[in-house]
């Protein structure tokens, strides 16, 4: 395969004559164009652009006077021209392209800052499937592009962001941009353009319900730096999507210190736990550690939530993460200030609330605008190496299950509602997973571990260690629902929940011992539900 090569070597400073302008966002650009012209430098511009330069009282050319075609197709043909790329891509120290823009009366153009139609906008808002469509830009990408491969001459801008740094550089240079920028801003352009065309196709992949595109990319946009990673030696930074899901991407912090990569990684999982109990039905409080729940609870109060939340596992609830599906309110807020904890997440805040967390100035408060829709469709990613891992999100409800009684018992209407509890937590929690629950809390959980007899246990232990530190006569796992994610593959799982004084038990079922177990919890009395669907979580 030919390998095109243009061995020139790019000059460091390139003076700016002439700019090519043509954004949708307008911020800041009436100013830019002042400093430009102000420095004698010719615009040349479209659309909305010139007409918002123009009434700044600033000489502007359109681009339908160097190209001689006039825009056309309700603007879809403006910029798409040998006139507009010829000057974005010429190499200016090659005497052919030199030939070529004499012949053809091509104008270098030096700087050209561009940005998108608003397709991701216009998605998030639900718009219908013509009006996606007809917000996918073309010209802009293709300028951003031209601009960016010819670097050597050209500056790119795709971010008002970076506007001051450029009127800093023409200050300091006599009107030139150095090389070390013109690279950044062409790979920050790039950048730009394969986040938006990823968004487009992931968009036509769910549009048409493309399950498997032969392509799939994610794309995000840099919301912050962080010190490091999950340790001190990790570079990191968070990026966001642009999917509107209330949580810890979209919530605004009110105080505290920025997030880390942990804090951020726990806070989603807190968040999305909580969102599985409807405020409307009851309040309920998650404390998550390590991606996994410490305690999970639902009250009478927020504040009662918080409490029984908290009385599961106040040993690991030590610099934690706490999520709440209500507004958080004073007396919450003065309950939780008593503990250490890392960051509270909530759909709001009561300003009384604010001001009691506000003794407490490194804790960070988090105020989401809303709850994350548990059956809401969406994708998930993870890497590994050289590849990455894409599902559809986990969006099964034990609510919308069809629920099968296997046992000659059936269970009590509240061991029923038990193993929902328990069910919704296990979902949330790493696998192998077991939960315990009583009257609407967890009473034990046991997480992440290879053998589901070794989280049957853990759970069983934590449950002791809890009615000790509470002063209880038993644990609270003694009347209680036990949820596993998975199916109970022998019995001696089964028989560990007894021993910890479970009575009714809810599983996926499909195991190839099934009747095993089911003839083990006949045996000893014990209550057992089939869901159908499993939850693994790793």
């Amino acid at each position: 395969m030919a390998v095109i090569s243009k061995k020139i070597p790019a000059p460091d400073k390139v003076e700016i004559k002439t700019a090519l302008i043509s954004v949708f966002d307008k911020t800041g650009i009436v100013e830019l164009a002042h400093a430009l012209s102000a420095r004698g430098v010719r615009l040349l511009s479209t659309g909305g652009t010139y007409k918002a330069i123009t009434a700044a009282g600033l000489a502007v050319t359109d681009v339908s006077e160097i190209t001689g075609f006039p825009e056309i197709m309700d603007g879809r043909v403006k910029t798409l021209h040998p006139t507009v790329h010829g000057g974005l891509l010429a190499i200016r120290d090659d005497s052919e392209h030199q030939e070529a823009m004499k012949t053809h009366g091509i104008e270098s153009i030096d700087l050209a800052v561009i940005n998108l139609y608003p397709f991701e906008e216009v998605r998030a808002a639900g718009g219908d499937y013509p009006t996606t469509v007809e917000n996918i830009d073309i010209g802009g990408p293709a300028m951003i592009r031209a601009s960016a491969k010819n670097h050597a001459y050209v500056t790119i801008l795709t971010d008002p962001a970076d506007y001051a740094e450029l009127t800093e550089q023409l200050s300091a240079d006599d009107g030139k941009t150095g090389y070390a920028f013109r690279q950044r801003m062409a790979a920050k352009a790039y950048a730009r353009t394969a986040a938006y065309d990823a968004m487009i196709s992931n968009w036509f992949a769910e549009a048409l319900s493309i399950d498997t595109p032969h392509h799939r990319v994610i794309g995000g946009a840099l919301k912050e730096e962080m010190r490091y990673g999950e340790n001190p030696h990790q570079k990191a930074a968070f990026y966001v999507t642009g999917e509107k899901r209330p949580g810890v991407s979209t919530a605004t912090l009110l105080q505290g210190k920025q997030l880390s990569y942990n804090n951020i990684n726990d806070t989603d999982a807190a968040y999305e736990l909580v969102a599985e109990f409807l405020p409307e039905t009851a309040p309920a409080c998650a404390i998550i550690k390590h991606a996994n729940p410490c305690g999970v609870a639902t009250g009478s109060s927020l504040v009662e939530a918080y409490q029984r939340a908290l009385a599961c596992d106040s040993v690991s609830a030590f610099g934690g993460i706490i999520a709440l599906n209500r507004t958080l309110d004073a007396e919450t807020a003065e309950e939780i200030v008593k503990l250490f904890t890392e960051v509270i997440i909530a759909p709001d805040v009561t300003e009384e609330a604010k001001a009691i967390v506000a003794r407490k100035p490194n804790l960070r408060l988090l105020s989401a605008g809303g709850l994350p829709d548990p059956r809401a469709a969406g994708l998930t990613a993870k890497t590994v190496s050289g590849g990455l891992l894409v599902q559809s999100r986990d969006n099964g409800m034990v609510e919308d299950l069809e629920l099968k009684v296997v046992t000659r018992r059936a269970p009590t209407a509240r061991e029923l509602d038990d193993m929902k509890f328990a069910f919704k937590v296990g979902k949330h929690v790493k696998s192998n997973a077991v939960v315990y629950a009583k009257d609407g809390q967890t009473a034990g959980i046991g997480a992440g571990q290879m053998s589901r007899v070794d989280s049957a246990r853990i759970a069983a232990l934590k449950a002791e260690e809890a009615a000790k530190a509470l002063g209880l006569a038993v644990p609270m796992t003694h009347g209680s629902a036990v949820a596993s994610e998975a199916f109970l593959p022998f019995a001696d799982g089964l028989l560990s929940m007894i021993a910890a004084g479970a009575t009714a038990v809810i599983q996926p079922g499909g195991s190839m011992r099934d009747q095993e177990v089911i003839d083990a919890a006949n045996e000893h009395g014990i209550a057992m539900v089939f869901t159908g669907m499993r939850h693994f979580r790793h």
